[in-house]
């Protein structure tokens, strides 16, 4: 009997235990699409989305996950600055249009409605860079001297030159190195074209790159960003797949009363040197709109130590503001970009927001006189440069495309330099 009633105990503790390890496991096995619970417990979200677990490993395994942190403004990704470009050179007719709507602005006026165009070539059709063009009356006298650009070629404006308007008949001297060659050109021509047989030639062409920068306070809300979007065009530059041999330079500018007019730094290879000098750039003074801009111009074309023989060389001008034009100064704008023609630079004015009508007309006479292209900022109200990038401006301008500042201005540079002969562009 005892031994009956022993058995019975084993036996009922067994089914206790029974029952107790069905109850533990139950939980276990219920399938994760099970509905959540009402508490929303962080156990029923980590059983929907097993991925974002595994993710973290090392995550916490507290019920409750920890509070997301803002990123600060330092670890915000930079605002991308959008920026429009036209060439009024390839859209000569609606250049011309626009000159004609905006004949009442105050400008340096150079008129350049009558354009010749210029081409050099070698003997087998080949792009002659930076060959010297000389100009010549029919007294002789000299007229013009330019350098092709990297596709062989330049443009001379007979109107915009004070003393040739009475020329009909011009001579062209075209040469390179030791190699030389003179013709005979109507005026009534619109293009001349010269070959220099076997012009000597570079292995691996220069690219000299200047920044020219209004640093006035008008650009404080921007030059943040533009520095940030010049920083970042030197850095693609130097990784072009053409591996152009680069220097770069940056001269700023503001005001007559500000602690400085002009700051001109030199050409560097160094492009962390180059950077730290952008680094330290700031917005100050101005006061009011016009600025400085004609004195930084003749700066940077005339106390740049620019590379003297088969360099590509540009100069992007930065600004939100026309230059002075009631200083009495030995220099000008209009003058300079004559001169900016015979050294072989191009210029390539980039108008930041608040950027007039007048700054728009100057800003386009120099890049089509020297064979730039006009760029300008857009936003996504054109007149409104705090609401963000965008595709809208509102200069006179049709037909443009839009990008980010830092791609725009390095597709413009390697437009540059895919006009080189084949064996000069690395």
């Amino acid at each position: 009997m005892q031994s009956q009633q022993k058995s019975l105990r084993v036996y009922v503790l067994l089914l206790i235990v029974a029952l107790l390890f069905s109850g533990c496991a139950a939980p276990m096995a219920a399938p994760a699409s099970a509905p959540a619970a009402a508490s929303g417990s962080s156990e029923s979200a980590a059983a929907e989305a097993p991925a974002a677990a595994a993710a973290a490993p090392s995550a916490p395994s507290s019920h409750r996950g920890p509070t997301p942190v803002a990123p600060s403004r330092d670890q915000r990704p930079a605002e991308p600055v959008t920026a429009g470009v036209v060439d009024d050179n390839e859209q000569w007719s609606d250049y011309l249009d626009y000159r004609g709507r905006h004949n009442y602005l105050w400008v340096n006026e150079r008129d350049i409605s009558e354009r010749i165009a210029v081409q050099v070539w070698d003997q087998n059709n080949e792009p002659v860079h930076d060959a010297t063009v000389e100009i010549f009356g029919d007294q002789q006298q000299t007229i013009f001297t330019g350098r092709t650009d990297a596709g062989g070629r330049l443009f001379f404006h007979p109107r915009a030159l004070n003393d040739s308007q009475r020329v009909q008949t011009y001579f062209v001297t075209a040469s390179k190195g030791f190699v030389a060659q003179r013709q005979q050109f109507s005026r009534q021509e619109s293009r001349w074209t010269i070959t220099l047989i076997d012009p000597p030639a570079a292995e691996r062409t220069q690219l000299d790159l200047l920044f020219l920068v209004d640093a006035t306070g008008s650009m404080s809300d921007e030059i943040e960003k533009l520095t940030n979007s010049i920083a970042e065009i030197a850095s693609q530059i130097d990784g072009l797949p053409e591996q152009p041999s680069v220097r770069y330079s940056l001269v700023s500018y503001r005001d007559r009363g500000d602690a400085y007019v002009v700051k001109a730094e030199e050409f560097t290879s160094h492009l962390n040197l180059f950077q730290k000098q952008l680094s330290r750039l700031r917005a100050d003074g101005g006061g009011d709109y016009p600025e400085a801009l004609n004195e930084a111009l003749h700066t940077a074309l005339h106390d740049s130590d620019w590379t003297g023989e088969d360099a590509v060389r540009l100069v992007i001008l930065v600004a939100d503001a026309p230059p002075h034009l009631d200083y009495q100064e030995r220099f000008a704008y209009d003058t300079d970009m004559i001169d900016a023609v015979g050294m072989g630079v191009k210029i390539f004015p980039v108008g930041a927001s608040g950027l007039d009508e007048q700054g728009e007309y100057i800003f386009r006479q120099m890049a089509q006189f020297t064979g730039g292209k006009f760029v300008f900022l857009t936003y996504e109200e054109g007149s409104d440069s705090s609401s963000g990038p965008g595709t809208e401006t509102t200069h006179d301008v049709d037909n443009y495309s839009v990008d980010t500042l830092d791609r725009l201005v390095v597709r413009l540079v390697r437009e540059e330099l895919a006009k080189l002969p084949q064996g000069s562009r690395q």
